[in-house]
């Protein structure tokens, strides 16, 4: 009876260290995230008038002193572009993806009747000149790498505080080896999310993993921005306690939810309120 406890007992321990191991982010050499400590306008500091993902919700959160969540995505011709669906339609009324106009183009697009158009991420750096830090996230379900480093040779030009993240971690393995002194973050959210964006028979498995932050192994990533609906989870604990690492949560939209992710001393990705 004592063997058999002893070799539960040890087995437990080997499960522990291991599931540690899976999701331990960067403790080596990691990157500084003391300029990125801030809570940050999802997508700009949108409204009626200044649409989310424009210049104009950029420079009101600039104006603010908030930091700024934005996306990125690639234009047919290979410009990174600021925007965040896949397709145009509930943006700009118009047919078709991101992908499938040059950057140009998409310049000719209104962003929801207003005077607002889609900017290019070199538009945002010269609208923010370094006086807020930005939380870029890089859009993109395959393993393509030409967003990853079309972005990279943009952002190494760039002289202000910034950070990546993404769902995918093979976009943050990317950085990971190319730019590893770029900071890195793992969105992540509940299984069921991930299982309506994937595909294939692996995908309940594939969803698993990434909601539970196992993929961590892959992205070794500075810090994790969280669904709130997920915060509670035991794998945000351990990263978040254990591991000492940054957590932005998203998305907070009223002041219950913005002081309960300060209270667990996270740092809050808010719209429509102003903390």
């Amino acid at each position: 009876m004592g063997i058999a406890i002893t070799v539960i007992v040890l087995l437990a321990v080997m499960a522990a260290v291991v599931y540690a191991f899976l999701i331990m982010p960067r403790v080596v050499d990691a990157a500084d995230m003391e300029l990125q400590s801030s809570d940050y306008a999802h997508r700009g500091l949108w409204n009626k008038r200044y649409p989310e993902n424009s210049l104009a919700a950029f420079a009101l959160a600039k104006a603010k002193g908030y930091g700024i969540e934005l996306d990125i995505q690639l234009s047919s011709d290979g410009r990174v572009v600021v925007f965040h669906d896949e397709d145009l339609g509930r943006m700009c009324g118009v047919d078709g993806k991101i992908s499938d106009y040059t950057a140009e183009e998409l310049k000719s697009f209104y962003l929801l009747g207003t005077d607002q158009r889609i900017p290019e991420l070199s538009e945002v750096f010269e609208l923010v000149e370094g006086r807020v830090p930005l939380l870029i996230e890089i859009k993109g379900k395959s393993l393509d790498e030409s967003l990853c480093r079309t972005a990279a040779e943009l952002l190494d030009q760039y002289g202000g505080a910034f950070a990546v993240q993404s769902f995918n971690p093979l976009v943050l393995s990317w950085f990971k080896k190319y730019r590893p002194r770029f900071a890195r973050g793992q969105l992540v959210t509940k299984t069921k999310n991930y299982k309506e964006q994937l595909s294939g028979k692996h995908k309940g498995l594939v969803s698993f993993a990434l909601s539970h932050m196992l993929t961590n192994v892959i992205a070794r990533p500075d810090f994790i921005s969280v669904e709130g609906t997920h915060v509670k989870a035991i794998e945000v604990f351990f990263i978040s306690r254990l591991f000492r690492s940054k957590c932005f949560v998203w998305t907070a939209r009223n002041q219950g939810a913005y002081e309960m992710i300060r209270s667990r001393d996270m740092f809050a990705i808010f719209e429509i309120i102003r903390p």
